[in-house]
């Protein structure tokens, strides 16, 4: 069995990404096989004629795992634009079952698995065949999830947004990780204090902008 956890967020370009790479650099400091896997990937460079996933290569490279970025995402799609979106431009819907497939191959490699999402917890992966959401792919996985917000202003409301339809699906939130928080601004140190208390959800980290370290989150995995 391996312990994994799902990374979401309260929106785009929230830190999703960088916020993983903490967290599998840091596991994997401390010893643990922690690996990294993203089921669909959109926006991408191409270099010589092949596209490159860019948050993938960059969560791998920045934890020290020597791997093919390729084998670690499951839809790789040029346009940087929703999942759903991207998906009916090139003409390949997006499958649970491929992800489903994928991440059983990938949990073998290590013991524990950060997963990360595209978006928030309501961007759409599948408007077509068949409305697959990505807290559908939460579920599907059978994954606890750690939410990755913004500690500047307008937080509480988005966070308080994603904590409540996270609990209207029924995924369990594990924490709650604030990013580029300033421990110096009043109002930041609010909108800490107000997050927990509003949602019930604990803080387990704040992460100074371009902070390059994360406390050690391993009791937040879940075995699957």
């Amino acid at each position: 069995m391996v312990r994994g956890i799902f990374i979401t967020a309260t929106g785009t370009d929230v830190g999703k990404t960088y916020i993983s790479s903490l967290i599998v650099k840091k596991m994997r400091e401390l010893g643990y096989n922690c690996g990294y896997f993203k089921p669909a990937l959109s926006g991408t460079e191409i270099v010589n004629g092949k596209l490159i996933p860019g948050d993938c290569d960059y969560v791998l490279k920045h934890s020290g795992i020597n791997r093919n970025p390729e084998d670690y995402v499951s839809y790789i799609f040029k346009e940087a634009v929703s999942p759903h979106l991207a998906s009916e431009i090139e003409n390949n819907p997006i499958k649970i079952e491929k992800i489903k497939a994928d991440f059983k191959r990938i949990k073998k490699e290590f013991d524990y698995l950060v997963v990360e999402g595209a978006g928030g917890i309501c961007c759409p992966f599948n408007l077509k065949e068949e409305k697959l959401m990505l807290s559908d792919v939460v579920k599907a996985l059978d994954l606890d999830i750690i939410i990755v917000a913004n500690a500047a202003l307008g937080t509480i409301n988005s966070t308080m947004l994603t904590v409540e339809y996270a609990k209207q699906q029924h995924i369990n939130i594990k924490g709650i990780i604030l990013n580029r928080y300033d421990e110096n601004n009043f109002m930041q140190k609010d909108n800490k204090k107000q997050i927990e208390h509003l949602t019930g959800i604990r803080v387990i980290s704040s992460i100074p902008d371009n902070g390059n370290d994360v406390e050690d989150l391993s009791e937040f995995f879940k075995e699957v």
